[in-house]
C-alpha cells in the first residue's frame, strides 16, 4: 500500500513523509525539484508537478491513498480538480485534503474560495476523505520575526476576534496518521472534515504580549490596517498574492479563526499529546536571537 505525497517538499509536506516514514508507512514524493527532495532513503521521488499529467499519472499508478496538498498559486484550484481526476482514473478512492479552516465561510478570499470547491469535487466525486481544515499557521511568523526583534512590533493584523494557531509540525503528525487511518482501513471510511487548531486562540495584542513575555520587553501590536499589510506585501510577492493576502487578513477582523466545541479534545486525543502552544514558538526563536 502506497501513499502519494504532493506539496512534499514544503513546510508540510515534509512533516507528512518524515511522521509516515516513522510510523512504517510506504511512502512516495511528488517533487518539481529532485535535488531539493533530502528524504530517507525508503522514500521513493517521482519529479513533476500537478499540471504536468503524464508525471501525475505515474506518479498515481499504484497508489492507495493519496495527500494532496497544493500551494497558494493562480491556478491552485484547476491543479486539485486535475489530481483529483487523474486519481479517480487511477483507480484511488482514499484521500486526506488540505484545506483550511472556514473555507465555506471566507469565500471572497481567492484561495479558501478554491479549497472549498475542492471540498465539494470530493463530497461529489465519492471520495473516501478527510478533508483537513487547518487555522492560521503560527510558522508563518518566521517572516516577521525581524520585525518583531528590531522594531518591538508583531506586525500581523491579526484583529481582536481571534485566530488559534497551529504548529505545522502538528499539522503533518494529524496528516500522517489520517493517512494511514485512512491507507489501513478494510473498507472505505466515510468523508469527514476536521478543524486543525492550535490551543490557544490569540488576538493580535496577546501576540504581542507573548512576545514581550519571550524577549523581556515591550513589543506592541501593529493595528488592524490591510491596506498598510498589503503595501508591505508587495515587496516579496506578487500583486495578487498581497491582495488575497489583504482579503484574508479582513476576514480575520471580521471573523477571526475560531474553534469549534471538540475540536481541540479531538486533536489532543488523536496525538496523544498537547499542542504545540504560540508561546513555545515564541519562546525558542527569543532562543536563538
Amino acid at each position: 500500500m502506497t501513499i502519494l505525497i504532493t506539496g512534499a517538499t514544503g513546510n508540510v509536506g515534509r512533516q507528512v513523509v518524515q511522521q509516515l516514514v516513522n510510523h512504517g508507512g510506504a511512502v512516495r514524493a511528488l517533487v518539481r525539484d529532485v535535488s531539493k527532495a533530502a528524504f530517507p532513503t525508503s522514500v521513493e521521488v517521482v519529479q513533476g508537478d500537478l499540471l504536468d499529467v503524464p508525471a501525475l499519472r505515474r506518479a498515481l499508478h499504484g497508489v492507495s491513498t493519496l495527500f494532496l496538498l497544493n500551494g497558494v498559486v493562480p491556478d491552485e484550484f484547476t491543479q486539485a480538480l486535475m489530481t483529483l481526476n487523474l486519481a479517480r482514473e487511477a483507480g484511488i478512492q482514499r484521500v486526506v485534503y488540505l484545506s483550511v479552516i472556514h473555507s465555506d465561510r471566507y469565500l471572497n478570499v481567492p484561495h479558501f474560495a478554491g479549497k472549498y470547491g475542492v471540498e465539494r469535487m470530493l463530497e461529489q466525486m465519492g471520495f473516501s476523505a478527510t478533508i483537513l481544515r487547518p487555522a492560521y499557521f503560527m510558522d508563518n511568523d518566521h517572516t516577521v520575526k525581524d520585525v518583531v526583534l528590531g522594531y518591538g512590533v508583531y506586525p500581523m493584523p491579526i484583529g481582536a476576534k481571534g485566530l488559534a494557531m497551529i504548529d505545522a509540525r502538528d499539522i503533518g503528525e494529524i496528516a500522517a496518521l489520517e493517512l494511514l487511518r485512512r491507507d489501513r482501513a478494510p473498507e472505505l471510511l466515510p468523508l469527514e472534515r476536521m478543524n486543525l487548531v492550535g490551543p490557544d486562540t490569540l488576538t493580535g495584542v496577546q501576540v504581542a504580549a507573548i512576545w514581550s513575555d519571550a524577549l523581556g520587553r515591550p513589543i506592541v501590536y501593529g493595528g488592524d490596517d490591510t491596506a498598510g499589510f498589503e503595501k508591505n506585501l508587495l515587496q516579496f510577492m506578487p500583486p495578487w498574492m498581497a491582495y488575497d493576502m489583504r482579503l484574508m487578513s479582513e476576514r480575520f477582523l471580521t471573523e477571526g479563526m475560531v474553534p469549534e466545541t471538540g475540536d481541540l479534545e479531538r486533536l489532543t486525543a488523536l496525538l496523544g499529546r498537547p499542542l504545540r502552544s504560540y508561546r513555545n514558538f515564541a519562546a525558542d526563536i527569543a532562543a536563538s536571537a
